[in-house]
C-alpha cells in the first residue's frame, strides 16, 4: 500500500482511553516524552495516555485479569499512534547527522537499517489503533519484569525468542506472549514488546487523530 492509497482518517468514535477499561493498568508512554530512540516529543502527541480501539481494550482486559492474579500489571509504553507520528519517525530516519540517541536504542545498527529489518514501520500497524507495545510490571518488587532488553531496543537481542539471555529473562517473555496470544493477539518476529489483535475493527485504516483525552471526549 503506497502512501496516496492509504485509507486515513480522524474519525475516534470507535476509541477508548485504555485506562477507562482497564483498573490498574501502568502508562509509560515513551513518545510524549524525550526518552525514545526520536530523542524528541513525537509529533502527534499531546497527552501521555494509551487510546485504543474499543476491542483491543476488552482484550487486555482480559490479559490484565490473568496477570493480575499471577502478581503482575500491565505496563503500556505505545498504542495507538498517529499517522502523522510516523511521518516523523521517517523523517527522523532520513537525518544521518542526528544519532543522539544511537547509544541508547540502536547501537549496533545505522538508521537505515531500522527500517529495513522491520525495527520502524513507515506504515504502521499502531495507526490502526489495535496495536500496543506493552511489558510486565511484578507488583511484588514495583519494577519492570526483566525483559533481557529494554522496550525499543533495536537489535537481535529483542527478537522474542533470541536465546542468549537467562532462563529467567526467557521465561518472562514468554509469559506475556502466551497471556497476549490466549487472548486474541498476534506477535512479531523482531520485538518481544509488540502485538496487534488478530481481528482488529479497522485492519484497512490509518488514523490521524491526536493522542489527547481531550479529543475522544469532544
Amino acid at each position: 500500500m503506497t502512501d496516496a492509497e492509504m485509507k486515513i482518517a480522524m474519525d475516534c468514535s470507535g476509541f477508548v482511553l485504555l485506562s477507562d477499561v482497564v483498573p490498574g493498568i501502568v502508562q509509560e508512554i515513551r513518545y510524549f516524552s524525550t526518552f525514545n530512540f526520536v530523542g524528541d516529543r513525537v509529533n502527534g502527541y499531546e497527552e501521555p495516555c494509551a487510546i485504543v480501539t474499543r476491542e483491543t481494550a476488552r482484550a487486555l482486559l482480559a490479559v490484565s485479569n490473568e496477570m493480575n492474579v499471577m502478581g503482575y500489571r500491565l505496563k503500556i509504553f505505545d498504542a495507538y499512534r498517529p499517522a502523522c507520528a510516523v511521518r516523523h519517525f521517517v523523517m527522523w530516519g532520513i537525518d544521518d547527522l542526528d544519532q543522539r540517541m544511537k547509544p541508547f536504542f540502536y547501537p549496533g545498527l545505522e538508521k537505515q537499517e531500522l527500517f529495513a529489518k522491520g525495527y520502524i514501520a513507515k506504515q504502521s500497524s499502531h495507526s490502526r489503533g489495535s496495536t500496543v507495545d506493552l511489558t510486565l510490571l511484578d507488583m511484588k518488587t514495583g519494577k519492570d519484569a526483566d525483559m533481557g532488553s529494554p522496550f525499543d531496543y533495536f537489535g537481535e537481542i529483542s527478537h522474542p525468542g533470541y536465546k542468549d539471555i537467562t532462563p529467567d529473562q526467557l521465561s518472562n517473555r514468554m509469559l506475556l506472549r502466551d497471556a497476549m496470544l490466549r487472548n486474541g493477539f498476534a506477535p512479531i518476529d523482531c520485538e518481544w514488546w509488540h502485538f496487534t489483535l488478530k481481528d482488529e475493527p479497522f485492519p484497512d485504516t490509518y488514523f490521524e487523530f491526536p493522542v489527547s483525552s481531550g479529543y475522544l471526549k469532544r
